[in-house]
């Protein structure tokens, strides 16, 4: 299940800190951000899944952009530690302070966090799904909402077994006709999400803001500022997901790195005033912060049907890494053959495609159900949507 799962993840979190921070060497530290590495892919890809399934639909935007936010303050707080162990012989430390937020992790998982009623109904568990809903709301309205997922969960499994079904679960499934809309649109915005380059700001921000001319010894209190930022946008993004909705959210955020990421890239350029410089750099987190950075994690509990949701989860939060990983290998050897300012730009290119991409195949998922979102999905990509689902409002599409 879905708990377990995250309770194994906090221990595989716990045993990547102590490997790290008894490290006798290069090579045993490295295992250890390995160990770290898969627990932070594992847990990119379980989290929205499970927030997808135990979230109603009214509010369901609000918790899972609530999981970008916890990524933001860890962020913030990875700073804040960075800067607290500061001195070179306070490394161990620095490793060992991980540990904390995964006991937490996994003390959750054994006493506090519920099971998915997802995941229960489609193990033949509903009196356990029932009685958790129960728990939350009355009981007429968790039966109702049992017997329309026992329905669903049903007339999925009889779709996969007939002739024009969907592929079955699994892999298998990720690539059946009727999933493939779901599964370009997660992977291409999970690329997105790295290659519009916002981890070279985040990872290189001390370094990026010495080159700006700024005082060398006060870059971390500038990175400590941005990571403030990063929050304060998250913040501002929970806000408005179930209000103004993820689409248009996902657009003006792509618009607006696009242009701040190219004047940032002309500032290096041209030379301009460090403080306009680090402007740039503050907006253009502040637009990944308040759009594309937290929306696309809503997205993904949302775009892909009940049946293969975990897998289209786990193979798009691998595209994410893989694609994050090729950025921070890239930059550094990129920016020195071409020009810091230059690959900005490249930067900027990707986020214009992105935005084309967006507009065209992005249908609005607020306050729809699994089966609204694949038909606006199908109808985006020019196919007939299945005649089943409910209607869809053509100008959300």
């Amino acid at each position: 299940g879905r708990r377990k799962a995250l309770g194994t993840i906090g221990v595989v979190f716990i045993i990547g800190t102590a490997i790290a921070s008894a490290a006798s060497g290069y090579p045993m530290l490295m295992a250890g951000r390995i160990v770290l590495g898969l627990a932070v892919g594992a847990a990119s890809a379980t989290v929205p899944v499970y927030l997808s399934e135990i979230s109603p639909t009214k509010i369901r935007g609000r918790l899972l952009t609530m999981n970008q936010l916890m990524i933001t303050l860890g962020i913030l707080i990875a700073y804040l530690v960075n800067l607290a162990f500061s001195r070179s012989e306070m490394w161990r430390a620095m490793f060992a302070v991980g540990a904390v937020p995964a006991a937490l992790m996994v003390a959750a998982t054994l006493w506090l966090l519920p099971e998915s009623p997802q995941w229960l109904i489609s193990h033949g568990q509903a009196d356990r799904a029932r009685k958790g809903i129960a728990s939350v709301i009355d009981e007429d309205t968790a039966d109702r909402l049992v017997a329309r997922a026992q329905q669903r969960i049903a007339e999925e499994r009889e779709k996969q077994t007939g002739d024009s079904g969907a592929g079955g679960h699994g892999a298998k499934g990720l690539l059946a006709p009727d999933v493939r809309p779901a599964l370009v649109v997660g992977l291409t915005l999970a690329a997105v999400q790295q290659f519009g380059g916002i981890n070279t700001i985040i990872y290189y921000a001390p370094t990026i803001i010495q080159q700006t001319g700024l005082n060398a010894s006060n870059s971390i209190f500038y990175s400590v500022f941005i990571g403030v930022i990063n929050l304060v946008m998250t913040l501002v993004a929970i806000r408005l997901v179930d209000r103004a909705g993820r689409r248009i959210l996902v657009l003006v955020s792509l618009g607006l790195m696009a242009v701040t990421i190219f004047l940032l890239g002309l500032a290096f350029v041209v030379g301009m005033n460090s403080v306009l410089t680090l402007l740039f750099m503050v907006v253009y987190i502040a637009a990944y912060a308040g759009g594309l950075g937290p929306v696309f994690w809503t997205l993904l509990g949302e775009i892909f049907p009940p049946s293969v949701r975990a897998e289209g989860s786990s193979v798009a939060t691998a595209v994410n890494w893989v694609s994050n990983f090729l950025v921070s290998l890239a930059f550094l050897p990129l920016a020195s053959a071409i020009g810091q300012g230059e690959t900005f730009w490249i930067f900027a290119g990707i986020c214009v495609v992105a935005f084309l991409f967006v507009g065209r195949y992005l249908p609005e998922t607020r306050g729809r159900d699994a089966e609204q979102v694949q038909s606006a999905l199908q109808s985006r990509f020019g196919h007939e949507p299945d005649a089943s689902a409910p209607a869809t409002d053509a100008r959300t599409r």
